[in-house]
């Protein structure tokens, strides 16, 4: 960084797409009492991102900032300052999370300030690109699993939507730990991938599931392959279906969770967790990550490297 009191981040001011990111100066802050000041090193692109820049969630009212919103939720990097009751030591590789919409900077950036207790430190074994894929899709399927439950003794068949999405690979590797026999649905392309994770394959939802857990973007599939009595956790609040046959439905709402997200970085250095990077772009790239990301088909994560 040229400047030492301030730093990059990208932002959109009128959210319009990938046109409207800008990179802006934000100036440094210090850590407060149990913060930490990481040193970003790589943020992924999320679906969500495509929408805050779209302008999609300003649209729903979600989002209220006066100059401008930022980009990026997941991250991990190395603690630059600690503040005062912190025991993480400067030059520690940590991955966290930064959660909601209406912010002013998010982790598309040189540098972010946050609670230490959210942060998870990064096994050696586990680079720094494939650590900041872990936060959000492995949070949200851990978090999931805690919505469905271990599985009854009969009736433990689950079927997961999206299962070659990042959300959804994460569901099928942590799911058998609960008790659940998973089957992944996705494109006929996804089958040796879907399967490599242990999972069984299809390419269409038929009825009589015990349970459904659905991470695509529009649920599409709702609660029509649900047994009478069985389970539904689906990843959009605002298209939660109403509740029939007997059916329980939950929808995620993911939560920070610094200790889960240790064991998390330990299954993915392990192996036993998928972390897929397609590729790494410097942060002056963000609007061409998008533009990428949108087209579809990519299967693994754009990461971007401040």
């Amino acid at each position: 960084m040229n400047n030492p009191s301030t730093f990059r981040a990208a932002v959109v001011r009128n959210a319009s797409g990938p046109d409207s990111i800008e990179i802006i100066e934000v100036p440094v802050v210090e850590p407060g009492p149990g913060e930490v000041r990481v040193a970003v090193a790589a943020a992924p692109v999320n679906p969500t991102d495509l929408g805050v820049a779209s302008g999609f969630f300003h649209q729903m009212g979600m989002i209220n900032q006066p100059s401008h919103t930022g980009l990026g939720w997941d991250f991990a990097g190395t603690v630059a300052a600690a503040g005062p009751g912190v025991d993480l030591a400067v030059g520690t590789r940590v991955a966290g999370v930064v959660l909601g919409f209406d912010r002013d900077f998010g982790t598309y950036a040189e540098q972010l300030v946050v609670p230490a207790a959210e942060l998870a430190v990064v096994p050696d074994e586990l680079g720094l690109a494939a650590a900041s894929t872990v936060p959000l899709s492995g949070l949200s399927a851990a978090q999931i699993l805690d919505l469905l439950g271990d599985a009854p003794a009969e009736g433990n068949r689950l079927l997961v939507t999206g299962a070659a999405g990042a959300i959804g690979a994460n569901v099928i590797a942590l799911a058998p730990g609960r008790g659940w026999q998973v089957t992944g649905l996705a494109r006929a392309e996804d089958e040796q991938f879907v399967r490599s994770l242990g999972a069984d394959f299809r390419t269409a939802a038929e009825a009589g599931w015990d349970a459904v857990v659905d991470t695509t973007s529009q649920q599409a599939w709702s609660l029509s392959p649900v047994r009478d009595g069985g389970s539904f956790v689906g990843v959009r609040p605002n298209l939660t279906p109403e509740p029939e046959r007997g059916i329980t439905v939950n929808i995620l709402m993911v939560q920070s969770d610094g200790p889960r997200l240790g064991q998390l970085l330990t299954q993915a250095a392990a192996g036993r967790l998928p972390t897929r990077v397609h590729a790494v772009l410097p942060l002056s790239e963000a609007a061409d990550a998008h533009r990428a990301m949108a087209k579809g088909g990519t299967r693994g994560r754009y990461v971007l490297e401040p």
